[in-house]
């Protein structure tokens, strides 16, 4: 009884990043996504209030499972998580930019992983308890795009690790 307690909790601890939802298609750091829709951009701020049946017809299959159903990639499959080029992280929904490259450090979680976001309102937070876990979520503050959780065990100066699919990630190199 005692081995399958240590399982089940074993099972629940390797779930804190991922989740049985996932797209099944690797993406390529170099192919742009979504940037081809009117809504997206790099510099409009205003909140994307979009349908469900819009969102399907502007997204990716496997952006719109990851940011619409809450979906997670398999971890270690994007390009983005050992990216070492300089640049701006963008929302792959909306083209929100999110992440700084200098705020990114390999956290060995499979995801990629930042600090900090580019501004506060950068970065939606709302609790997340499925599966029984205490975590918080985080989305796009501008389309409300799901990307990930962040967790109270980054570096410094933050302390945090915005664990992020990297499905839901565009990247402008600088």
């Amino acid at each position: 009884m005692k081995q399958l307690l240590s399982i089940f909790l074993a099972i629940l601890c390797l779930q804190s990043c991922y989740s049985q939802n996932q797209p099944s298609k690797k993406t390529s750091m170099d192919q742009s996504k979504n940037n081809t829709h009117p809504n997206y951009s790099h510099t409009d701020s205003s909140k994307l209030v979009l349908t469900n049946s819009e969102w399907k017809n502007l997204l990716s299959p496997e952006v719109y499972a990851i940011a619409r159903e809450k979906g997670t990639e398999r971890p270690f499959t994007s390009p983005f998580e050992t990216s070492k080029k300089l640049g701006t992280y963008h929302c792959a929904a909306c083209g929100n930019p999110l992440f700084k490259s200098n705020a990114k450090f390999d956290s060995g979680c499979g995801w990629p992983s930042f600090f900090e976001p580019i501004t506060k309102s950068s970065i939606l937070y709302l609790p997340d308890n499925t599966l029984g876990m205490k975590r918080i979520e985080v989305e796009c503050g501008r389309c409300k795009a799901h990307l990930g959780h962040v967790f109270e065990d980054g570096p410094q100066p933050t302390g945090l690790r915005y664990c992020i699919n990297g499905v839901v990630l565009d990247f402008e190199e600088k």
